[in-house]
Formats: C-alpha cells, structure tokens, sequence
C-alpha cells in the first residue's frame, strides 16, 4: 500500500494511532470471549477515561505525554484473563499452534516478531514494522514506498487463522473479534515493560512458575 493511503489514526470502538515503521503491543481475542455484562464494564471504563474530550484530543494529549488509558487496558486484560464463560479455543494445542505459525510466517517479511504470548482466549504480540523501510530509504521518495500498516497485518494474521480455526472445529463464523487493542512504543522504558508485561502472563495466570515453561510464549 502506497503511504499516502495510509491512515495513521483512525477510530473504530477503540481509537488507533499506527505511526508507519512503529513498534505495536497488540492484543486480540476470541470472538465471545468476553461475555456482554463485561463489554458494558468495559464501555463504561473507556467512556470515562475521554473524560468529555473529543477522542482525537484524547490521542494527541497521550501522544505529548507519553501516557496511556492504561487503567482501561488493565481492566480489559484482567477480565479477559479472569472470566471462566465465552471462548476458549486457544487452549487447545492445536489451536495455539495454527496462530503460532502464522505469527512466524511474516517474521522479517512484514515485520520483526519480537515477542508474544498465546494465552487459551487472547494473544499478546509485540511486532517492529520498520523493518518494511529499507536502510536506505530516502525521505523525498516517501511516495514510491509500499508498506503494509498494522491494520493489514492483523487482517493478514487473523484471517487464514480463522479459517484453519473453523475447519478444525467443524463450523463457520467469525472466529476473532474485530478489533484489536493496539498501541505503539514510545520509549526503551516502554519496550522493557511490555516485553515483560507479555512473557509473564501465562506466570501470573498461574499456569507456569516461569515464563520458558509455556509453550506457546516467544522471545526473540
């Protein structure tokens, strides 16, 4: 995609700042893995972290500070990692395992897999696009440039995976939800505790005691 196509905000249910060549902390879930009493917690949490600002404002003011809605993540998380109904297809080896390989299967093509996390009803990745800007790259030529935004690649991800998905269960359907949670780092700060944030989910779920002892966690 040529780069003046490319949005670098755009708004869904969540809004999303994809800076080109970024680093993105994004997570994705199962379709219905969050059961509807705790979308409306969630709403509610997001509706009241704008504040009564405009979103754009929002973005532009988390963009100058360097700060996140990270209560809102927080609470998104946890209720993903505590709730017991929805989906919980990635517990299957198996599953986990068609979502593995299409993480690696675009590792230094789309971009460079730095890390992730497949937990039974979500994933956690952290992914570097620059890798699609060659080191040569000159600024003046930014529009013969083909890159391919973060809102492409999790298309690109999740959808042959929920077709493999749905063929081993036998049924059809949306197999993620739509919308991802995504954020880009700003800082070596930032990396540092995502990374850590990432490999030590399955360890505070109490799965494993450390985090190379689950199989479907990966540091580079």
């Amino acid at each position: 995609m040529k780069l003046e196509k490319i949005k670098p905000f755009y708004r869904g249910n969540l809004p999303h700042m994809q800076p080109i060549g970024s680093t993105f902390f994004v997570t994705f879930r199962l379709q219905g893995s969050l059961p509807k009493e705790k979308m409306f917690l969630l709403k509610k949490a997001f509706l009241q972290s704008e504040k009564g600002m405009r979103m754009e404002q929002l973005i532009r003011e988390m963009d100058a500070t360097g700060q996140s809605n990270s209560s809102f993540f927080q609470l998104y998380d946890s209720l993903l990692e505590s709730t017991m109904e929805g989906a919980h297809h990635l517990k299957n080896p198996a599953m986990a395992k068609l979502v593995q390989k299409e993480l690696h299967r675009f590792d230094g093509e789309l971009y460079d897999l730095i890390c992730y996390c497949i937990m039974s009803n979500h994933v956690h990745i952290l992914i570097d696009t620059s890798i699609q800007i060659p080191d040569n790259f000159e600024v003046v030529n930014w529009e013969s440039l083909e890159f391919e935004p973060l809102q492409t690649i999790m298309k690109r991800i999740k959808g042959p995976t929920a077709i493999y998905a749905n063929r081993l269960l036998e049924s059809s359907g949306r197999f993620w939800q739509k919308e991802s949670y995504d954020r880009y780092i700003r800082d070596q700060r930032e990396y540092d505790n995502v990374v850590a944030y990432i490999l030590n989910n399955p360890v505070k779920a109490g799965l494993v005691k450390t985090w190379e002892e689950y199989p479907f966690t990966y540091m580079k």
